[in-house]
């Protein structure tokens, strides 16, 4: 009998990699955000979405706290997490925050709702650590999942054409839709499948996302561990030295060309 051929090998599927990060603030100006954070300014979407809201496009993020510092115009927050729907009134000198997995979408009521928005873990936000809170079947897709959440270089700022941003935006807010009917039917426990997908989609690649935690937020634990500790002995020598390597840092996060985000047009991003 003549040999049988060699069958072919299966090729190992590509990982996706995750977005390029650009240095954290520690590394970029020699000072960290307080505890590793990241800030930037939001104005919230102004157009109306497919429930006749104004708004953006709700999503959840897998590790990240956020936070939201109101400083003009009237809206609110509505979000879903294992406390079920809740909407929370936003207003100048408003603060509100939330823990990962929180599904959270923001209304512009006044039309010119606008805010400061703080992230925890600098870096992390930007290597794709969020996951929009689209219908099951378009998160079970994960090349269309991908393709519709990258808006590409035509609609990734205020100079190019905003149809990508409100295509993913309304998509999203209808997937908010349903995965707030399943909560009002079943309970917090819902959103399991949305978690489940939303792990998934990000799982192959935190295996990058240590490194990202080893900078600016362990950099401002370390340091903070360090001085306390000197400021403990009884030789503060080091304390003094440490109170030496103080200055101050600053940024202008209103750019005239701004990014199209998930809750509205980014000004700089310091992360």
């Amino acid at each position: 009998m003549p040999p049988t051929p060699p069958q072919p090998q299966p090729q190992p599927q590509p990982q996706p990699q995750p977005p390029a990060s650009p240095p954290s603030p520690g590394a970029q100006y020699g000072i960290p955000l307080p505890g590793g954070t990241s800030i930037s300014h939001v104005r919230v979407y102004d157009t109306a979405g497919p429930d006749g809201l104004a708004g953006g496009s709700p999503h959840l993020h897998t590790v990240c706290t956020e936070a939201y510092l109101v400083i003009s115009g009237e809206g609110s927050v509505q979000t879903l997490s294992g406390e079920g729907f809740v909407e929370t009134p936003l207003s100048p000198g408003s603060v509100a925050w939330f823990a990962p997995g929180t599904i959270h979408r923001l209304v512009n009521h006044s039309g010119d709702l606008e805010l400061y928005v703080l992230m925890s873990n600098a870096g992390l936000p930007e290597a794709g650590d969020l996951v929009l809170a689209f219908e099951p079947e378009l998160l079970a897709d994960t090349d269309r999942y991908r393709a519709v959440a990258a808006l590409g270089p035509d609609g990734a700022t205020t100079d190019g054409d905003p149809a990508a941003a409100t295509e993913r935006r309304d998509l999203a807010v209808r997937g908010f839709t349903g995965w707030r009917q399943r909560v009002q039917e079943r309970g917090p426990a819902a959103l399991d499948d949305l978690y489940g997908a939303a792990v998934e989609l990000v799982g192959p690649m935190a295996r990058h996302w240590g490194l990202l935690l080893a900078e600016d937020p362990a950099v401002d634990l370390a340091r903070s561990s360090a001085q306390v500790a000197a400021l403990a002995g009884d030789d503060r020598t080091e304390a003094v030295t440490r109170l030496g390597e103080s200055g101050i840092r600053h940024r202008r996060l209103l750019p005239d060309t701004r990014r199209m985000g998930c809750c509205g047009t980014l000004g700089t991003v310091i992360h």
